[in-house]
């Protein structure tokens, strides 16, 4: 997944872009008395003791009747807390806090099954950036991208289409208008000519601060933060309107909903106001490339960690219980989720990481490690697992193309990079590759299996969509850089294993029953 802090540690490759005004000349748990889950703000209650730690976010899970939640906030007042959101039907406070005492005291508070802080860093959180930078196609590579009748002039370059048979699959459909993808990402450009016919505006918010904010354009992405959710949102739905390129899904409406920040963390606040968002507003399926920072892997043995799983378990329930799927990346650090234990270097990515072994039985990569959640792994332009792609015998339920470096996985001509091709904000496009391309793939998959069966719940659209995906053997032996040594090693059968799950997507057999 090419992003900053979204699914980090992508590919080698680095986005390419392309001016639309250079005229293609350049690519450059349980429902509560509460009446809804529209969050409420109100300050600190009862507070008069001043605190000089840090001001930092945190959650507070509670259970779900009303008398609980209430007598929960006053406790919140009474120990330095301002409530920022409260998700009562799902018994999730966002809380702010300048007490360095305030989860110890508030876990003891009679209703509340944990909490912790969201961040390590104070608000803001300390900045970062994508990786990499643009590099513009040639004029000699555009000039052999043609494009045939009924094509968008750039869908040649699109290999990873026809991968997933996706190209088959619109001569059946293009898919309903009437079925909406949200992208909880960094935002949205909707003013983009491959994403403005499709864009769902009534579907999307701004989750950055915990609490949604409906302001106009409030879910696009500035000019300097990552163009990550607009690739992600044309991957699934970019119109087929003879402008650039072809989305998986080119018929159904796409939302943005923005949890990132302008330095690029998704935090646990965010996260859970965007799956709850979604649920409210009647999205089909949520693409989620991204883990929910600072923690790689949020370990239930430790009290703040324990309290992110258990706040966006809440969440990305509640939206499957409305009828959403939620489909999630990977990862792109080529980790062994199946394994007995896991080096993670790189949390708190908002302070000061160090190495830590972590059992990944008990240590869960959020969202994409929750129950119900469609993990996706990454394939490139050979069919076969990503360099970069996490993987695990259990762990992975289906794969898909998220690109690979052109060095280990050429595509057929006259499509020219092992990357994936979409929008980029400022009517541009460009390559990326991740875990964070594969899972749009995924998602606009179930958005096509969603137009066909208007009417099936959220777990008949996971089965269809598992059910219908082509059976992939175990690459074996799996040495994707042909050094001579293995990169990893894939268990099972060729019906479900841990480099591809259930197989890879397939957009064709999914529309056809």
């Amino acid at each position: 997944m090419a992003h900053l802090r979204s699914r980090r540690r992508f590919a080698p490759a680095v986005p390419v872009v392309l001016s639309l005004t250079a005229s293609l000349g350049f690519l450059p748990t349980a429902a509560s008395a509460a009446p809804s889950t529209a969050p409420t703000t109100r300050a600190a209650e009862g507070s008069a003791t001043t605190y000089d730690g840090p001001q930092l976010s945190y959650v507070v899970n509670t259970r779900t009747d009303h008398r609980t939640i209430e007598s929960v906030r006053r406790a919140i007042g009474r120990n330095g807390g301002t409530v920022v959101a409260s998700y009562d039907r799902i018994g999730v406070i966002v809380v702010h806090s300048a007490n360095p005492g305030f989860a110890t005291s508030i876990r003891k508070v009679a209703g509340v099954s944990s909490a912790g802080a969201t961040r390590n860093a104070p608000l803001p959180a300390q900045s970062t950036t994508d990786l990499g930078a643009p590099k513009p196609l040639t004029a000699a590579e555009l000039s052999k991208a043609k494009a045939v009748d009924g094509q968008d002039p750039l869908e040649p370059l699109q290999w990873d289409l026809p991968a997933i048979k996706a190209d088959k699959a619109h001569e059946k459909t293009l898919g309903s208008s009437k079925v909406t993808v949200a992208v909880i990402d960094t935002g949205v450009d909707d003013t983009h000519p491959d994403i403005a016919p499709n864009f769902d505006r009534a579907a999307s918010v701004n989750c950055v601060s915990g609490a949604p904010d409906t302001a106009d354009g409030a879910w696009r992405p500035s000019a300097s933060e990552s163009p990550h959710g607009t690739h992600v949102a044309g991957e699934i739905a970019g119109a087929k309107n003879g402008v650039g390129i072809t989305g998986v899904a080119p018929g159904v409406k796409v939302s943005g909903i923005k949890v990132a920040n302008p330095d690029g963390y998704f935090y646990t606040e965010a996260v859970v106001c965007g799956f709850v968002w979604a649920a409210e507003h009647h999205v089909d399926v949520t693409n989620n490339s991204y883990y929910t920072d600072p923690w790689y892997f949020n370990c239930t043995g430790d009290p703040d960690q324990k309290a992110l799983v258990d706040a966006i378990t809440r969440a990305t329930r509640y939206a499957e219980s409305k009828g959403t799927v939620n489909v999630a990346a990977a990862g792109n650090e080529n980790y062994d989720f199946a394994a007995d234990s896991i080096t993670d270097p790189s949390s708190p990515n908002d302070g000061t990481p160090s190495d830590r072994t972590v059992d990944p039985r008990k240590c869960f990569d959020i969202p994409t490690q929750l129950p119900g959640v469609v993990t996706v792994a990454a394939t490139g332009a050979k069919g076969i697992k990503s360099s970069f792609s996490n993987y695990g015998l259990g762990r992975i339920d289906i794969a898909a193309p998220g690109g690979d470096s052109t060095a280990y996985q050429t595509p057929a001509p006259p499509a020219t990079s092992g990357l994936i091709l979409g929008p980029l904000p400022g009517g541009k496009w460009g390559y990326m590759a991740g875990t964070s391309m594969a899972s749009p793939h995924v998602a606009g998959v179930a958005a096509l299996i969603k137009s066909v069966h208007p009417h099936a719940p959220a777990a008949a659209v996971k089965a269809l969509l598992y059910a219908e995906a082509t059976a992939t053997p175990c690459t074996d032996p799996y040495d994707i850089n042909s050094d001579g040594k293995v990169d990893a090693v894939c268990e099972g059968t060729k019906n479900r294993n841990g480099f591809y799950g259930w197989g890879i997507a397939d957009a064709l057999a999914a529309v056809s029953h």
